[in-house]
């Protein structure tokens, strides 16, 4: 008789402590209640680059350009320009520029505006007013500016 009445007993216990804490965690069971969870993380969008990185890329080329360095001016071009233009032909025109006009021909007053993945830039050449360019093309390609104007 004492065993049944110490079963009955934990199992009005337990009974009890059920009761107790299932009123304050039913909404534990449920997932759409959680708000976040550890396994959540925040994703971000790569931002395409903008006018000041596009102006900058420009006057990098420029100087590449007019300092005879094929290979490195030839990574600027869009695939697109790269399609139409062989590498050593490039670089060989590339070096003509250099030897014709020399490196000292920076880009100056250099302006660009954007759209999306697009944008335009405007400069002029430093002592060579007719490479002086307006609205030249540029495209955003892997997350770099790319010379388009081909």
């Amino acid at each position: 008789m004492r065993a049944r009445a110490t079963i009955t007993l934990t199992t009005a216990l337990l009974a009890t402590l059920a009761a107790c804490s299932s009123s304050s965690d039913d909404n534990a069971d449920n997932p759409n209640s959680s708000p976040t969870t550890a396994a959540e993380t925040p994703t971000t969008t790569p931002t395409a680059p903008d006018a000041n990185e596009l102006e900058r890329v420009a006057d990098t080329y420029v100087n590449l350009y007019f300092g005879g360095a094929g290979e490195g001016a030839y990574a600027f071009l869009s695939k697109r320009c790269r399609a139409k233009a062989d590498p050593a032909t490039y670089a060989a025109t590339v070096g003509e520029a250099a030897k014709d006009y020399g490196p000292d021909h920076p880009a100056t007053d250099v302006h660009a505006t954007v759209s999306g993945a697009m944008g335009r830039v405007s400069y002029k050449v430093k002592g060579l007013p007719k490479f002086d360019q307006q609205g030249q093309p540029w495209t955003v390609e892997g997350g770099t500016w790319k010379y388009d104007a081909c």
